[in-house]
């Protein structure tokens, strides 16, 4: 039986996976009912964001699994790359 990562990927040929990567920073600021979460991860220089309705444990040094897709956010007439999190597990 495939895992329900497998059949996310499946799905959505824009969604990505990466496995056991160590999360450099961790940052969570409210955004009105949502608590937004950004993530830098070893070797990657691009933000990788999720919302959460409650504040998370701080997951600075941890590994994890994300599931992400990648997307573009206009700030001030300039485009910036982030990565969307659709899935989020410690490893």
């Amino acid at each position: 039986m495939k895992s329900n990562v497998d059949k996310l990927l499946k799905k959505n040929a824009q969604l990505n996976q990466l496995d056991a990567i160590k999360v450099i920073s961790h940052v969570q600021r409210e955004s009105g009912e949502w608590i937004i979460n950004t993530l830098m991860l070893q070797d990657y220089e691009v933000p990788f964001k999720y919302n959460r309705k409650k504040k998370y444990k701080n997951l600075e040094g941890a590994s994890v699994n994300l599931t992400y897709y990648p997307q573009t956010e206009q700030v001030a007439g300039m485009d910036f790359e982030f990565m969307k999190v659709v899935r989020i597990r410690r490893s």
